[in-house]
């Protein structure tokens, strides 16, 4: 039967129009339908990558019978997550509080005033592995709707009690002291969970958790403790050769489901590859090992091809599946290796990517390099980059005869939080690799976001596909592109960015900002239908947008004197300080606002002559800089005023090039230094400046000459 879901632009909802449930879409007519009807709602929950949610969908929501229960005893609701993460949020945890854990699909079963009163996970259709079968998980929550109805809206409501956010407090002394000793403590935490044997943290399945090593990577930097850096380029290193990565086409999946980075969950989701090519990114600024730098490229270059939309936005995700079986299109045989490369380049490629008659997943291979290239090259007896080279040659001719293969799915909704990550990685990487295309690629979608996911009335969508704009803007959108655009101004200083970023920090301040107690809600208040309003302040599979919000609010209150956004930040990293110090690995994003808020993070003021080609060395060196939690502005001497920032003018006042040669001025801990100038001299200062240490003060920067404001 054709459903309400055949009018949504959603992907997933889209896959299930055409099942025998009469499904609604998140909506007002669905809500009155549920309080007319006096039937509890059934809310399911999933995304379109999700492997166990086509499962579910072709063994439950196809099946006549169940659908036929589904229909008359219930008002039967399919939410997409990425449309809807403040819904996700909250139900996610009612889950979890009653089943112990979560996942999607997610099903629970709620009363007509949205109260969560039952829920859990995928459900076969009958019994199997100790799981109920779903039919009988609806024959149970109809007899107690029908037969205790009472006890289960008393069970609801105490359920929506707990739900109601809280953050965590601290009883003791240290209440809202944002302390160094809390960035210890959390890097203590990671020591202790950290796997010496393969990398990453605890068992299996392990999640990449780039802003955790993008986090230790600081901590190194700051501390000089080498070991909390060996445990970041461990697990990139050990995620780089696994089959974590596609090593044909670039890009990661999602997790893995072992301990040794092997065997992945086989769907790629566009915020996976932005926040790791950042944090492989970040790897090769405080490193320069080369490896880290080819990581982001084959990451960014994938993305570029397979995940941009003709107008420029970044799509969601690509599915698990294709010919109806998982990792299908990645898998390879010898056999397969050998009709494409010949026996020869077969021979020495099955040997580094470990293709074997066994196989390492369903008698099929996951490519994964368990040797190094040299090492290889050492044991068959060539020369290394002779092998190199070869293997360069057979994965491009691999990649060709792959993308002959039926392709997994692909979710190609924009969404605006997701596409601020992206042209974050983006903007960084073309500043730092001197790669003008991804520079191109984050500006484009900066222009598209801006221009087709923003209301004439300046507040912005959550959603667009195929033409269509949908959902409210929540937390993560004006936090992540904010924060993008931040970026993007420090990676061309073209000072428009800073004044589109000032008027989204300004929107999220006024819709989202808790200014009693700090801290930040996920929805707007007018956002409408949500049980309760919760906070975003704890990581899920993205940044918390709470903490995207501090960071850019950090981030543009230093670079343009805005005292207003740094209280808000400040204020909401106090109230953030129970929960950095009880849930670390939770608070990632957080905790690296934190290290710039505590950290020595320089303010970084270049001015250049009006000729580029003077100018272009010293961007290039600013732009490899290791510098976390730095703000950097540049201006040309000449560069017209039509094209200047009125919110930039006070970095500028009174700093000019000197000779036609560029000026440096460094300002930290609220002193400026005195002013450097000329290109040798400004590079070598620059160099002083690298992986976040304090630097001893190089010759010609002179005493502190000036107070900060």
């Amino acid at each position: 039967m054709a459903t309400r879901l055949a009018l949504e632009t959603s992907p997933y909802l889209l896959q299930h129009a055409g099942n025998p449930v009469d499904w609604y879409p998140w909506g007002p007519e669905a809500l009155a339908a549920a309080k007319a009807s006096d039937k509890p709602i059934f809310l399911s929950v999933g995304y379109s990558a999700c492997h166990w949610c086509h499962v579910m969908a072709h063994e439950s929501f196809s099946d006549p019978a169940l659908a036929e229960i589904l229909n008359r005893q219930f008002v039967s609701i399919k939410v997409d997550r990425e449309e809807h993460p403040e819904l996700d949020q909250i139900y996610m945890e009612a889950v979890q509080r009653m089943a112990g854990h979560g996942g999607w699909p997610m099903s629970v079963f709620l009363t007509p005033d949205l109260e969560p009163f039952y829920g859990g996970t995928y459900w076969p259709p009958g019994p199997r592995g100790g799981m109920p079968g779903f039919g009988e998980v609806l024959a149970a929550v109809v007899d107690a709707w029908r037969n205790r109805r009472n006890d289960v809206v008393r069970q609801a409501k105490q359920m929506t009690e707990l739900l109601r956010d809280r953050m965590p407090q601290d009883d003791g002394a240290g209440v809202g002291l944002i302390r160094p000793d809390i960035l210890e403590a959390a890097a203590a935490v990671l020591r202790r969970a950290f796997d010496p044997g393969f990398g990453g943290f605890g068992p299996a399945p392990k999640f990449p958790q780039p802003l955790q090593l993008q986090f230790l990577l600081r901590r190194w930097a700051r501390t000089g403790e080498a070991s909390l850096r060996d445990m970041a380029t461990a697990t990139l290193d050990k995620m780089a050769a696994g089959g974590m990565v596609d090593h044909l086409g670039g890009g990661f999946h999602r997790y893995s489901v072992d301990a040794r980075w092997l065997v992945p969950h086989f769907e790629k989701m566009l915020y996976d590859n932005a926040l790791l090519a950042g944090c492989y990114l970040e790897a090769w600024q405080a490193t320069f090992r080369s490896e880290y730098a080819r990581v982001v490229r084959e990451t960014l270059d994938y993305v570029l091809r397979d995940m941009t939309e003709p107008d420029g936005g970044f799509a969601s995700s690509e599915d698990a599946d294709s010919e109806g079986r998982e990792g299908a299109f990645y898998l390879w045989t010898p056999g397969e290796v050998r009709e494409v490369l010949g026996r020869a380049a077969a021979e020495s490629f099955c040997y580094v990517y470990d293709v074997t008659e066994a196989g390492n997943f369903e008698g099929r291979n996951i490519l994964n390099r368990p040797k190094t290239v040299p090492q290889c090259a050492r044991i068959l007896g060539r020369d290394a980059d002779a092998l190199e080279t070869e293997l360069a040659d057979s994965r491009r001719k691999l990649l060709e005869a792959r993308s002959r293969r039926a392709r997994p799915g692909r979710d190609n909704k924009v969404l605006t939080g997701w596409n601020g990550l992206m042209i974050d990685s983006l903007a960084r990487a073309g500043a730092a690799l001197g790669e003008p295309r991804y520079l191109e690629a984050a500006v484009r979608a900066a222009r598209f976001v801006l221009q087709r996911m923003r209301r004439d009335d300046g507040r912005l969508w959550h959603c667009w596909r195929e033409g269509r704009a949908s959902v409210d803007g929540l937390l993560e959108d004006y936090a992540s592109l904010a924060h993008a655009l931040v970026t993007l101004y420090e990676s061309q200083f073209d000072e428009r960015w800073i004044d589109e970023a000032i008027g989204l920090a300004e929107a999220l301040i006024a819709g989202f900002a808790d200014r009693e107690e700090g801290g930040f809600y996920t929805a707007g208040a007018d956002h409408g239908s949500l049980l309760v309003r919760k906070k975003d302040m704890v990581d899920s599979s993205v940044p918390s947008g709470g903490g995207l919000a501090a960071a850019a609010l950090l981030r543009l209150g230093r670079l343009c004197g805005r005292n207003d956004f740094l209280a808000v930040a400040e204020a909401a990293l106090r109230a953030s300080v129970p929960l950095m110090e009880r849930l670390p690995l939770g608070a990632g994003q957080l905790l690296l606002v934190a290290d710039s808020y505590l950290g020595s993070a320089p303010e970084i003021v270049l001015v250049g002559p009006d000729d580029d080609a003077a100018n272009a060395e010293i961007l290039a060196a600013l732009h490899r800089l290791y510098r976390p939690g730095s703000v950097v502005a540049f201006r040309r001497d000449a560069q017209p005023r039509c094209h200047r920032s009125q919110a930039l003018a006070g970095r500028f006042t009174g700093k000019t090039s000197a000779r036609g040669e560029p000026s440096l001025h460094v300002c930290e801990d609220s002193t400026c230094r005195a002013p450097i100038h000329g290109t040798k001299a400004v590079l070598e200062a620059l160099s002083h400046l690298s992986q976040g240490q304090r630097p001893a003060v190089p010759h010609g920067w002179g005493r502190a000459v000036t107070k900060g404001p």
